[in-house]
């Protein structure tokens, strides 16, 4: 009952934010190039839907570690599509890399395009990459982040997978930081049978970036290997704590 009722709110805030999307888009968009208007729209959706279960909890460590005047390219483990809605906790104006088919999905895949997100085809890997390169360069010089997943697709394990160059490679072209981001809990906010999981707790812990000199010089597959073995020790250390 609980979760049918929340399904309709989501059906609901979903409705009226995608129409304040869509004007904050028009109106906003002749001096609002890195869309931030439009941003905190996107973020005020996704704190609506983690905020309001009062039996989630939440842990969000080392926001402290973000400069909110530096672009980055924002890596992140993938377990769900609750990923997505998690990273708006952390205060960055930022555009996610997607595969093509979430831009068909109603509602999402609207939100996505107005929120100005880069699709992506998955099967035509050198075309996508340089979509990716070009496409997060754009974004980057007008201030903005990209947030990529290094593994490709969601784990089906939950632990982190091998990595791909995509996020290395666009943080080399681009000359940014790299910030390694961890997330724990998503995978279990909604249970096998589509009803939500009302004890979730979500954590979130941001590591240490990887300055943009760092990765200038470093080799993409030295970056790709640090960042992987940084991350997959914080998610241990995350679930070890009770």
């Amino acid at each position: 009952m609980f979760s049918l009722l929340f399904y309709i709110y989501i059906l609901v805030e979903l409705t009226f934010f995608f129409i304040l999307s869509v004007i904050a888009l028009v109106v906003c968009f002749p001096f609002d190039k890195p869309r931030r208007v439009v941003h905190s729209i996107s973020r005020a959706i996704c704190m609506c839907f983690w905020l309001v279960p009062p039996t989630w909890r939440r842990t969000i460590r080392g926001r402290e570690k973000i400069d909110r005047n530096t672009s980055y390219v924002i890596a992140i483990n993938h377990n769900s599509m609750a990923d997505i809605l998690a990273l708006y906790f952390l205060p960055l104006n930022f555009r996610w890399v997607s595969k093509r088919e979430v831009f068909r999905m109603p509602y999402i895949g609207p939100l996505l395009s107005i929120h100005g997100d880069i699709a992506i085809d998955r099967g035509r890997g050198t075309e996508a990459m340089r979509k990716v390169v070009e496409d997060g360069k754009l974004w980057v010089s007008r201030g903005a982040s990209i947030a990529m997943f290094p593994e490709g697709t969601r784990s089906k394990t939950g632990e982190i997978q091998r990595f791909k160059m995509g996020a290395f490679a666009l943080a080399k072209e681009a000359g940014v930081a790299i910030l390694p981001v961890v997330l724990d809990g998503t995978r279990d906010v909604m249970k096998k049978n589509y009803l939500f999981n009302w004890r979730n707790h979500l954590k979130i812990s941001v590591l240490d970036p990887i300055p943009a000199e760092t990765v200038a010089s470093a080799e993409l597959s030295e970056l790709m290997t640090r960042v992987h073995d940084d991350m997959v020790e914080e998610l241990a250390r995350m679930r070890s704590e009770k």
